[in-house]
């Protein structure tokens, strides 16, 4: 039988706290609205007194930015151009020059330029900053109209000047727009090795990368000695497409979960049954411009062992953004969680580490030019598990295997060292195993 007496100063003890908590509550709303009030005072004093005139939506737009600039530098608010933006990147396809850029301390920055482009072939770089449109200055503007200016119709000229580190003087590139299709996946194949190239994660990454691994056996009437999966400068996209790309290498375990603010908000996404790469081996490619969905993909297949991760390591964006719709031509793109491999692993700063580290030697500058990531955006996401003193990478600057010079390159017709090594990779595996490729099953 309960104590009455116990069950009395419960009672009492739970009543006298519904107060207290009321008045805690009551604090946070009034230190809420104090601080809104203080909002609209300065609004009607901008509003009243600013030099010269600003419209209300100009106003309440730039409170609205610069609220979710004081955030992680993912997270937006998103109008009616940056909606059509957000589908060219996942569905279509554009007037433009073929550049994936940012914006850094109010200068647009490249993060990559897409292979196959205008910006790729004029030898447009990561880490470049385009400071001129046309001879006019762009520093200080947002990057929406960066991005305006840069595109449009097919045919038409621009000249970008370009700040590159650790060259002395800007210099300009013209370059003619062109019609950018968004091609997601390529293949090839170089001595009997499977090659898939995945440029971006759209919403039919998937459904190629299984076409793709089709076409490659038919191409070679067989199985190959096994596949290269080249995720290199892949700026990333669907997390859903991501899940699929390596759902296509798995037969089972999960892929990635994430987890939001709460203890309990964890969601977990698993591979299904089957295996279209008949358990061949594989090489994943990453490098600095390998992000989100691609840094998904190498990390499943690596704690997963399933494949051999080479290349540099990746750029470490390891969180995942919802987009909020608000209204019919406006959505917030919000970081809700951040995303985690197989084995618990957090990606975020860090990034993904190679199994094998190899640099890119047809690149000149390889030894010396900066590495742009995660960890150098102003306000991204802090991994407290990851301390940016410990990442130690390999110093293969001197090492044996990379002593090639350029002439020796050339010579031996390699274009893209990291791919030839890959693929020769592959083949002394093949020939380990004895030459043959086993077969294995398919969905």
């Amino acid at each position: 039988m309960a104590n009455p007496f116990y069950s009395a100063l419960g009672a009492v003890s739970a009543l006298a706290l519904i107060p207290a908590a009321s008045a805690a509550i009551a604090a946070v709303d009034v230190n809420t609205y104090r601080e809104l009030d203080q909002f609209m005072d300065v609004f009607e004093r901008v509003r009243a007194e600013y030099v010269d005139e600003v419209s209300d939506e100009d106003l309440m737009r730039g409170a609205i930015d610069g609220m979710l600039s004081s955030l992680d530098p993912h997270s937006s608010f998103l109008d009616a151009s940056d909606f059509d933006n957000l589908r060219t990147q996942t569905e279509g396809e554009y007037g433009g020059l073929g550049l994936t850029v940012t914006m850094e301390d109010g200068a647009v920055k490249v993060v990559t330029p897409t292979e196959g482009t205008p910006a790729a072939r004029a030898g447009i770089q990561a880490n470049d900053y385009i400071t001129h449109l046309d001879g006019q200055l762009i520093f200080g503007g947002t990057l929406d109209e960066a991005v305006g200016q840069m595109r449009g119709e097919p045919g038409t000229q621009i000249r970008l000047t370009i700040v590159r580190p650790g060259r002395d003087e800007p210099f300009d590139v013209n370059l003619t727009r062109e019609v950018i299709e968004v091609h997601a996946v390529t293949w090839q194949v170089q001595n009997r090795v499977g090659i898939i190239n995945i440029n971006t994660f759209n919403r039919n990454v998937g459904a190629e990368v299984r076409s793709a691994l089709a076409a490659i056996d038919q191409s070679i009437g067989g199985r190959p000695l096994g596949y290269v999966i080249d995720l290199r400068a892949n700026p990333g996209g669907l997390l859903d497409q991501a899940i699929e790309v390596s759902d296509a290498f798995l037969e089972r375990g999960e892929v990635v979960s994430q987890r939001g603010r709460r203890a309990d908000d964890i969601e977990r996404y698993y591979a299904r049954p089957g295996d279209y790469a008949h358990g061949l081996p594989i090489v994943v490619l990453v490098d600095a411009g390998s992000a989100s969905a691609a840094e998904i993909v190498a990390g499943a297949l690596q704690d997963h062992r399933r494949a051999l991760v080479m290349g540099e390591r990746s750029f470490g964006k390891g969180s995942v953004q919802t987009l909020l719709p608000l209204n019919e031509e406006t959505a917030l793109r919000l970081t809700t969680a951040r995303y985690f491999t197989p084995s618990g692993r957090s990606v975020q700063e860090g990034g993904i580490e190679p199994d094998v580290e190899v640099p890119q030697l047809t690149n000149p500058d390889w030894r010396t030019a900066p590495r742009f990531r995660e960890a150098d955006l102003r306000r991204h996401l802090i991994n407290e598990a990851t301390v940016e003193d410990d990442i130690v990478e390999d110093d293969v600057r001197d090492d044996p295997r990379f002593a090639l010079t350029a002439e020796q390159l050339e010579t031996r017709g390699i274009e893209d060292f990291q791919l030839h090594y890959a693929v020769q990779t592959l083949s002394r595996l093949a020939s380990r195993r004895g030459g043959g490729a086993r077969t294995g099953s398919r969905r």
